[in-house]
Parts: C-alpha cells; sequence; structure tokens
C-alpha cells in the first residue's frame, strides 16, 4: 500500500488491455481517476503512417472509448521533442557506438514517471498509474520495487531506473495477477480492447528494423567495413556497423565452414568480429549509471542474482557498486552474449535492487 493518501490518480493509457484495466482497478478503489495517453513521436519519423505504430489514431480512439465507458476524463499531452532528446537520440547515438539500447527503459524515466508525473501534480494528481506487471511495497518505511506475480509477464526488468520517491507516487495495479485475468476484467467491462493483442516491438520501429528506421532519422547510409575473426583474418565485409548485435548469427551473408556469431563491435576501426559460440561467455560485465533504487548502495560486494537482457533468466552474482556510479557484476558461471548498451539488472529474490548499462 501507498503511504500518501491522495486519492487521485492520472492513468497512462496506450489504449491496450492492460492500462485500460488499471484505470478501471484504481476507479474501483474509489480514486479520482483521469486518462491519459502521450504522444510522443510524429509518424514521418518512423516512415509508418498513424494505423502502424502504438501512438496510432486508434490506439487513442481505444484509449478514449475506454475512459468514456468508465466515465473518467481522457486528454492527449504532446511530448514528442522530450521523447526525442531523452529516448530516440540517445537509442541512435548507442547504435552509432556499437552498442544494443533498450529505449523503453529510458522512456519509463523520464517521459512516464518524470515528465508525466510533473505534469499530473501540475494538474492535481498525486499519482501516476501504467498497466506495467510488477509490484511496488513499502517495507521500514522504504518502497521496493518487486516482480510481478505471473512471472511469464513480469516487467520489472525495464523498471529498475525509476527512484523510491517515483515508487511512492506510482500504482502498478497488473502486478498480483496474469494476463488472462486482466483480459477477463477487460471482457467484463466491455472495453473495445479487450481482444486486443500486446505490442511486440520498440514502438517508434514497428517493422523491427532498427537500422532502416535509424538511417532514416539520420539522413545518412553506415559504411561497410570488414568482418574479421579473433586472428584477424577477414572473412567479408559487413553492412554498416548499426545492422549488427552481440550474438547475432543470422544475416552475415558470408560463406563459412562453421556457424560464426558477432563476438564484438569495433566502432573505432568499423569493423565486426565474428567468434565460434563457446567464445561468446563471459563472466563479468561492467555497468554504467547505476541506479540503487532505495538510495545509498552497499558498499561492499553483494551476493544477488543478476540478468542481463529482458528475456534472460536471472543468475547467481557478486555485485560491486563503486561510488562513480559504475558497477561490477561477477556471475557464478558464464553467461552468453553479453551486450553492451542492454541493463544489467539486480534481484534479491523478488526485490530489483538496481542496474545500469552494460558497457
Amino acid at each position: 500500500m501507498m503511504s500518501n493518501e491522495n486519492k487521485k490518480a492520472l492513468i497512462a493509457m496506450s489504449g491496450g488491455v492492460d492500462s485500460s484495466v488499471a484505470a478501471a482497478l484504481m476507479l474501483k478503489k474509489g480514486f479520482d481517476c483521469m486518462g491519459c495517453t502521450m504522444r510522443l513521436y510524429e509518424n514521418d519519423m518512423i516512415g509508418e503512417d498513424l494505423f502502424g505504430t502504438c501512438c496510432s489514431l486508434k490506439d487513442t480512439q481505444d484509449a478514449r472509448a475506454v475512459c468514456d465507458k468508465l466515465g473518467i476524463e481522457y486528454n492527449i499531452y504532446h511530448y514528442e521533442a522530450e521523447f526525442t532528446k531523452n529516448v530516440i537520440e540517445p537509442f541512435v547515438c548507442s547504435y552509432e557506438r556499437g552498442e544494443t539500447p533498450n529505449p523503453c527503459i529510458r522512456c519509463n524515466k523520464y517521459l512516464k514517471f518524470d515528465i508525466l508525473y510533473e505534469k499530473a501534480k501540475a494538474l492535481g494528481y498525486d499519482n501516476i498509474v501504467t498497466g506495467h506487471y510488477a509490484r511496488i511495497e513499502e517495507r521500514d518505511g522504504h518502497f521496493y520495487l518487486l516482480k510481478a506475480v505471473d512471472p511469464k509477464k513480469d516487467q520489472s526488468y525495464v523498471l529498475y531506473d525509476l527512484t523510491e520517491e517515483q515508487l511512492s507516487h506510482t500504482y502498478f495495479p497488473l502486478g498480483e495477477m496474469t494476463k488472462d485475468e486482466a483480459r477477463e476484467i477487460a471482457a467484463g467491462y466491455g472495453f473495445v480492447n479487450k481482444d486486443k493483442k500486446d505490442s511486440q516491438d520498440i514502438c517508434f520501429v514497428p517493422d523491427g528494423d532498427y537500422a532502416a528506421m535509424i538511417k532514416r532519422y539520420r539522413n545518412k547510409e553506415y559504411p561497410k567495413g570488414d568482418f574479421i575473426d579473433l586472428q584477424g583474418n577477414v572473412l567479408g565485409t559487413h553492412e554498416g556497423i548499426i545492422n549488427y548485435t552481440i550474438g547475432q548469427r543470422r544475416g552475415l551473408g558470408i560463406p563459412a565452414d562453421r556457424r560464426l556469431y558477432v563476438k564484438r563491435l569495433d566502432t573505432e576501426n568499423n569493423r565486426v568480429i565474428l567468434a565460434d559460440d563457446e567464445d561468446l561467455f563471459d563472466k563479468e560485465v561492467m555497468v554504467r549509471e547505476f541506479n540503487w533504487i532505495t538510495g545509498d548502495a552497499p558498499s561492499e560486494p553483494i551476493r544477488c542474482q543478476a540478468k542481463i537482457r529482458y528475456r534472460h533468466k536471472e543468475q547467481p552474482a557478486t555485485a560491486t557498486i563503486f561510488a562513480d556510479g559504475k558497477a561490477r557484476i561477477v556471475f557464478d558461471e558464464p553467461q552468453r552474449a553479453i551486450t553492451p548498451g542492454q541493463s544489467a539488472v539486480l534481484y534479491d529474490g523478488e526485490i530489483v535492487l538496481g542496474g545500469g548499462i552494460i558497457v
């Protein structure tokens, strides 16, 4: 339970079933609710019409229809400039550095739980509500981020960058339920989006073609270069650094007598280093911009579990958090394809301790 007594909540609504059910549940709890959709980018930026993305006209119509059904106010707020600055530009820069970023994490940190929360406060709403599958609990005067009850839907990984202050003004009503239960609630209310499919891709790259989006955004082509092996032998020609990620096998387009995988991206020399599968395993990972959710991080190494990508099962590890915002994570067993730009997130059982960006 949240400690604040303000019973007003701004619901971030994508037009999907999860945020719609979140709104219904908060209303049922007696909150004075208002729904809103954040308009984050112009459709010409991503090369799609408005009917092909999660900020589509159809999605805003669905969100408005749900609010009408619930009898609550609905508004659309424009944050295109803020989204470009805080999410799209860092996303593109990350790829240009040879990384593979997760823009949803930055969107949660800077847009949903920072800029939108400031908007909520200005409107007199002291709480932000989203349809994320995660939980928040207050224990001993601290607010903790926890995994969702349903492990198949758990989204705590993309929320590690929130602060305790942000958590104290946030509700995740779906954290205690399964997706099937959420759909049953939506059907019970007769929501127009009760059978709507979940979005799978990054919202501003709806076709999944990151490289094409980056080329459109920068209005440039990226130079070809050499594929090389670990001994420095040239194996072929790559199509530009932004087209590749660590662990990738498909789409390399080179003849080889065995399966080869991307081991590393050498942006300084515009080379893609290929190796065998067994060469992709490492025990140690360094991260930057580490966020320890409950404030001061421990000064001594800690035992924990850590995951290095959204679909990765957390593994036993020892983590050392440094005062400069960096951290070292040493896994008990080597992990495959540790990828710069992705986030390493630390857990203590069901509690999210914090995380940072892999370097």
